[in-house]
C-alpha cells in the first residue's frame, strides 16, 4: 500500500514515476477523474521547489532548509482534487557549478523529468535571475514542453511595483503559458497557481488512488528525515558530503525499528557530526525520530551510526550502491 494522508496506510517499495509506467485505466474504479498530468516543478538550487511542493499538497513530504541542493532525488507527490488529479515532482536544482559525480547525477535526474512531463513549474526568485536559473530555462526550452513562470518569495519585495518590469522582462525570455507571483512560504497565490496547474490537465485517467500522497517508500523517507537534521544543523560543506542509507527498518507490532547509516568522507567530518559525547548526533536524530513518528503515524525506535566511505561523492559506483541511481 503507497503512502496515502490516512495515518494507517503503509508505504510500499519505490516504483518508477515515468509516465511511460501508465497502463491507461483508472485505477480507482468509480473515482472518474478526467484530467491527469505530470507537472515537474523546476529552477536553480535554493529558490523554494520543495517549499512550493509541500504548499501545494497542503503537506509536508519534502524536506527543506535554506541550503542549496537540499533535494537530491526527484520526489513525486499527488493532488486529487475533485475530476483532476495532478502528479508533481519536485527535483534537484540545476546548477552550474561542481562536477562531482554527485553533482552530475543532481543535474541529470532534473533533465529526465522534464522530458516525462505534461507541464512545468518554472521556479524563480522576485527580482533575481542568474545564470542558473538561465540554465534551467534553456533545458525547458530545448525540451520544447509548455511552462507557467512562477515568480516565488514575492513576500520580501516590498515594493511591490517593482514585480511589473520583472514579469516583462521574464515573459520575454520565454513563451509561458502564464506567469505567477506567489510565496511558497506564507501561501500567498497558491490556490491561484493550483487552479492554472488542474485546468492545463490533460484529459486522462487517475494513475493513482484519491487518498495516495507520494509513491516513495517510508524507508526512503527515514533516510531524507534524517538527512534533513544534518542539513539544518552542519554548516560550511559538511552537508554535502554526507548521505543517509537505511540498512534496516522493521516493523514490530506497530512499532518501527530503524537502524540508519551516515555516511561522510572524512573522520573528521565523523567527529563533527558525532560532536563531543555524542551529544550533536542525540539531537540530530531525537529531531529526525519525532518527525518520523509524525509522518508514519506510530512509535519509531531509530539507531543512528556513522561511518566513514572515502569519496562517496565522486564515484559514481559509491552513489549507486547508496540510491543514487537514475530511473
Amino acid at each position: 500500500m503507497l503512502y496515502s494522508r490516512h495515518p494507517s496506510h503503509k508505504l510500499s517499495n519505490d516504483i518508477p514515476i515515468s509516465p511511460a509506467s501508465v497502463t491507461g485505466q483508472d485505477p480507482t474504479g468509480e473515482m472518474g477523474v478526467t484530467r491527469c498530468g505530470f507537472i515537474a516543478i523546476i529552477g536553480r538550487p535554493n529558490v523554494g521547489k520543495s517549499t512550493l511542493l509541500n504548499r501545494l499538497l497542503g503537506h509536508k513530504l519534502a524536506i527543506t532548509s535554506d541550503k542549496a541542493q537540499t533535494t537530491r532525488h526527484a520526489i513525486l507527490g499527488i493532488k486529487t482534487q475533485g475530476r483532476s488529479q495532478a502528479i508533481y515532482i519536485d527535483t534537484p536544482g540545476i546548477h552550474a557549478q561542481g562536477r562531482s559525480a554527485l553533482n552530475c547525477y543532481l543535474n541529470r535526474t532534473a533533465r529526465a523529468v522534464i522530458a516525462d512531463v505534461d507541464l512545468v513549474l518554472f521556479l524563480v526568485e522576485a527580482l533575481r535571475f542568474t545564470a542558473e536559473d538561465a540554465k534551467a530555462l534553456s533545458t525547458i526550452t530545448a525540451a520544447g514542453v509548455s511552462a507557467i513562470a512562477v515568480v516565488n518569495k514575492i513576500d520580501r519585495v516590498r515594493d511591490k511595483s517593482s514585480l511589473l518590469p520583472y514579469l516583462q522582462e521574464l515573459s520575454a525570455r520565454h513563451a509561458f503559458s502564464a506567469l505567477v507571483p506567489v510565496s511558497a512560504t506564507t501561501g500567498d497565490q497558491i490556490d491561484q497557481l493550483a487552479g492554472l496547474v488542474m485546468r492545463a490537465l490533460p484529459a486522462g485517467v487517475a494513475v493513482f488512488a484519491p487518498d495516495q500522497l507520494t509513491n516513495r517508500s517510508e524507508r526512503f523517507f527515514a533516510a531524507e528525515l534524517l538527512r534533513e537534521q544534518l542539513v539544518r544543523r552542519y554548516g560550511g560543506e559538511l552537508p554535502y558530503r554526507t548521505t543517509v542509507d537505511i540498512e534496516r527498518f522493521e516493523d514490530r507490532g506497530g512499532r518501527y525499528r530503524i537502524r540508519a547509516l551516515i555516511w561522510v568522507e572524512r573522520p573528521g567530518q565523523k567527529a563533527i557530526i558525532i560532536g563531543k559525547r555524542g551529544k550533536s548526533i542525540k539531537v540530530a536524530a531525537r529531531q529526525a525520530r519525532l518527525r518520523m513518528q509524525i509522518l508514519f503515524g506510530c512509535p519509531v525506535h531509530l539507531d543512528v551510526w556513522v561511518k566513514v566511505r572515502k569519496r562517496w561523492s565522486t564515484d559514481a559506483a559509491a552513489l549507486a550502491s547508496l540510491g543514487y541511481r537514475d530511473r
